[in-house]
């Protein structure tokens, strides 16, 4: 009897028991299944303007450093630091005393050299007809003829010599050989100047016209050879560009990119590009700096936030939401991009929703309960 009441007592327990256990099962299950929240947002297409940002160095279309061809010491100084010159303007005039001696001098050997060809062409006829009458040798003649050739020769050495010096007298009167504007002035009235001097007697910077040189590393160069099928096709694409001078400010005229260096430099990895500015106003100056700004224009694309991405081995994904749960995307984006935004060319589509943030922590299948939905505009 005992046996009886205690077993109807054990069966009674686990009656009570058993949907307990069931329970804890079944609640531990569904908060396994449990959605985690996520932001997501709906994919749309729309229009952009990026633009990208890069030191420059400016320089003159010409900056031409100014050395003497001849020695002596400066006897003038006519232009000033920053004065505007013209081409064929006189700069420096170098002590030309010594040089007007030397042409003189080279002049009147001229004169020696004709008196003397002439005296040997005097002798020539004379010894000719000697000869002819049998009075003297063949040697005779033959030294008579060598002396008038050499008088030739030595007529020719004092030409050649006195437009030697008319050219040195020349050199001491230093002009620019271009239209531009004066740089620095290191050497002052008196200074003992020549062709090997350290550094130049100045520099003309041709500035009408200013040259901004910037870089693309070779990651950029590659991806825009793709996209484009060329360098020369990239260069076009570009159109016009800014400049951002050092102060912040915009210059007021845009410039043209004309060229693309081919060769890559090796203690940079990059490239050197040069863009062509207007200077009317000579408001650029040579050695200066700024930064180049390119504009990129896109229209009926796709923006995502980088925060909605993540890599691996150099593949950009995106985390769709499909059926309620998280599926990986690859996703092709354009090389340009703002930092914090990326253009998608491939890979999504109009009303696709992602997630959009924290991607590099989401799993794959993930179970996504939407925390925060927004369109991208």
């Amino acid at each position: 009897m005992k046996k009886t009441v205690w077993l109807t007592a054990s069966l009674m327990m686990m009656s009570i028991a058993l949907p307990s256990c069931g329970g804890s099962t079944q609640q531990g299950q569904e908060q396994q299944a449990q959605a985690m929240p996520y932001k997501t947002m709906s994919v749309s297409a729309g229009d952009r303007e990026l633009e990208q940002s890069y030191s420059a160095t400016i320089r003159g279309r010409q900056d031409i450093a100014i050395y003497p061809q001849v020695s002596g010491r400066l006897t003038q100084v006519l232009v000033n630091e920053g004065d505007v010159v013209r081409k064929g303007q006189t700069l420096f005039i170098i002590a030309q005393v010594p040089y007007q001696a030397a042409l003189a001098q080279a002049k009147a050997n001229i004169q020696a050299a004709k008196a003397a060809l002439s005296t040997a062409k005097i002798t020539l006829d004379a010894k000719q007809r000697l000869f002819n009458e049998k009075v003297i040798s063949q040697i005779e003649l033959d030294m008579a003829r060598n002396n008038y050739q050499s008088a030739e020769a030595s007529l020719a050495q004092a030409k050649a010599a006195e437009l030697s010096a008319h050219n040195n007298l020349s050199y001491t009167t230093v002009t620019s050989p271009a239209d531009g504007v004066v740089g620095t002035l290191p050497y002052r009235q008196g200074t003992l100047v020549s062709s090997a001097m350290p550094s130049p007697l100045t520099t003309v910077s041709d500035n009408n016209q200013m040259y901004v040189y910037f870089s693309l590393g070779e990651k950029m160069l590659l991806d825009l050879t793709r996209k484009y099928g060329s360098l020369e096709e990239a260069v076009k694409s570009m159109g016009a560009v800014q400049l951002r001078l050092s102060d912040g400010s915009l210059y007021e005229s845009t410039g043209t990119v004309e060229s693309i260096s081919g060769v890559i430099d090796r203690t940079t990895g990059a490239s050197s590009l040069r863009a062509k500015f207007a200077n009317p106003n000579h408001l650029l100056h040579s050695g200066a700096t700024g930064s180049i700004i390119l504009k990129h224009s896109y229209s009926n694309i796709i923006v995502i936030p980088q925060a909605a991405t993540y890599q691996l081995q150099d593949k950009v994904f995106a985390y769709k939401v499909v059926d309620g749960k998280a599926t990986s995307t690859l996703i092709t984006v354009e090389p340009i991009n703002n930092g914090t935004e990326y253009l998608v060319t491939d890979g999504l589509k109009t009303g696709d929703v992602i997630i959009a943030e924290g991607a590099g922590l989401v799993r794959e299948g993930a179970a996504v309960a939407p925390a925060q939905s927004e369109a991208k505009k």
